[in-house]
């Protein structure tokens, strides 16, 4: 690839799931890919004793497969330093044993749904997410691609737009507006074009850095494949992608739209499935396929297991609770990058021969998204010092000319979902995430433009109307 081929970069952030159980059954295990071996386990104290339970994957990928692990594993900042330490194991700077995730699970507070312990060791196997795995294969998959932080939703995120969480480690914690520098104002400080779409909230409109010359470029996710469709065709008056795409998937369940297509546990896999296809389709059939680059990948890891020991990094600012200045990775995530450019059959890392738990060189984090599009696109400095390390993904790049086309077009169904499958959802106890942006909502400035944006029709979760009767609590807040 020579400089300029890049013209588009495409990201598409879903949620909360690990490495290990969505793209671990992959490929072998071995020195080339850091997969699953089928021989891990974590400690699950019984009554009689510890018992050793392995990681493993259902026969058949039905609606019980599809919402595992049920109910939510714990992602708050003190459940992952247990996930990673073990319980009743301090944070330290030796190697995280990754041994206490089934403990941390068994744990969280009860729900109406009772907890397996071998819940989130559950990993899928390819033909059962067959999207996600069939363009890892005819593209790239990234099996050294950690979470920024071992952080919640919100400071990865952040993480992803601003190279920091502003020291704060769990998604209650952050101040409405947050007013980090981020890289939309980056890129159109440098003259480059950049939209984020979405489905219902879009979290990134807390950036107070956007506000309020920004707002223009916050669209529905239908606008994304509106935008894909024009850059294609021959009207000089068509829009077309922007330099820069992020898209933001469905969180809460919608009468009009369905169930969450975020692959928050416990939603429903398929549904990220099918959100996954439609981004690609849309990309690989535009007019700028040949020169684009598009990622898929996850916040952070949800409680889900993950065998790899995240390592240490850069802290982006000294900022942080005691004890920890986020100079350590988050668990590693899932990570695909698809680009005509990519070798097909691709493992790629930031340093082939490995990276080390402590010293460079670094893995790929949410801030090499930064880090890749300040090479591609020229921009001035870094945001932080995470960013100004952070490798970036040109180099994977590597073929001269774009000529792996991929598959033409990956057809996946809508999940069949019937309007009291949508009710039932929204009468789930809400993740975190769903509370801090239902909290997120209530705080935003009350301009026209910051309201159509981010109040769409929302289908909210029972427990964000508390008080209320069971018939209440389904409710639409307000219509664009």
């Amino acid at each position: 690839m020579a400089a300029g081929d890049i013209e588009h970069v495409i990201v598409l952030m879903l949620e909360n799931r690990s490495f290990d159980s969505m793209l671990g059954a992959l490929y072998p295990a071995g020195p080339g890919f850091a997969g699953l071996t089928g021989t891990e386990s974590n400690p699950y104290q019984r009554s009689d004793g510890i018992e050793a339970l392995p990681v493993w994957s259902s026969a058949a990928m039905d609606p019980i497969a599809a919402t595992t692990p049920r109910p939510d594993p714990g992602e708050r900042f003190v459940d992952m330093n247990e996930q990673l330490f073990g319980p009743g194991q301090p944070r330290s700077a030796s190697r995280p044993s990754m041994k206490g995730f089934i403990a941390n699970y068994m744990k969280q507070p009860a729900t109406s749904d009772p907890k397996d312990p071998m819940a989130v060791m559950h990993y899928f196997t390819p033909d059962q997410i067959p999207v996600l795995s069939t363009l890892a294969k005819a593209f790239g998959v990234c099996d050294q691609w950690f979470a920024s932080a071992p952080c919640q939703t919100w400071p990865n995120r952040f993480f992803t737009h601003t190279g920091t969480s502003g020291g704060h480690v769990d998604n209650a914690q952050f101040p409405i507006a947050f007013p980090a520098p981020s890289i939309f104002r980056q890129l159109s400080n440098a003259g480059k074009s950049w939209r984020v779409y979405f489905h219902d909230v879009p979290q990134s409109i807390m950036l107070q850095d956007v506000w309020p010359w920004g707002l223009g470029n916050f669209h529905l996710f239908s606008q994304f494949l509106a935008d894909a469709g024009s850059a294609a065709s021959a009207d000089p008056g068509a829009t077309g992608l922007p330099n820069y795409s992020f898209i933001e998937p469905r969180y809460f369940p919608d009468l009009g739209l369905g169930i969450p297509n975020d692959q928050h546990p416990p939603h429903n896999v398929a549904a990220g499935e099918k959100l996954i296809a439609d981004v690609y389709n849309a990309v690989r059939n535009s007019g700028i396929w040949k020169k684009s680059l598009l990622v898929i990948t996850y916040d952070e890891h949800g409680g889900c297991y993950d065998h790899f020991s995240p390592p240490q990094g850069v802290s982006p600012d000294g900022l942080g609770p005691p004890g920890f200045s986020f100079d350590t990775y988050g668990v590693r995530v899932p990570a695909v990058i698809i680009s005509p450019f990519m070798p097909p059959g691709s493992v790629v890392r930031s340093a082939p021969a490995g990276i080390s738990y402590a010293a460079p060189p670094y893995p790929f984090d949410h801030t090499s998204i930064i880090a890749t599009l300040r090479a591609l696109f020229g921009l001035a400095h870094p945001l932080t010092n995470r960013d100004r390390a952070a490798p970036h993904l040109l180099d994977a790049l590597s073929l001269l000319s774009p000529t792996n086309d991929g598959p033409s077009q990956i057809d996946y169904p809508d999940p069949d979902v019937d309007q009291d499958t949508v009710r039932a959802s929204a009468g789930q106890a809400p993740n975190g995430h769903q509370t801090a942006l239902s909290g997120m909502v209530q705080q935003l400035p009350t301009a026209p433009a910051m309201q159509a944006i981010a109040r769409p029709p929302i289908l909210f979760a029972t427990a964000l109307q508390a008080g209320l009767d069971a018939a209440a609590r389904i409710k639409t807040l307000l219509a664009l």
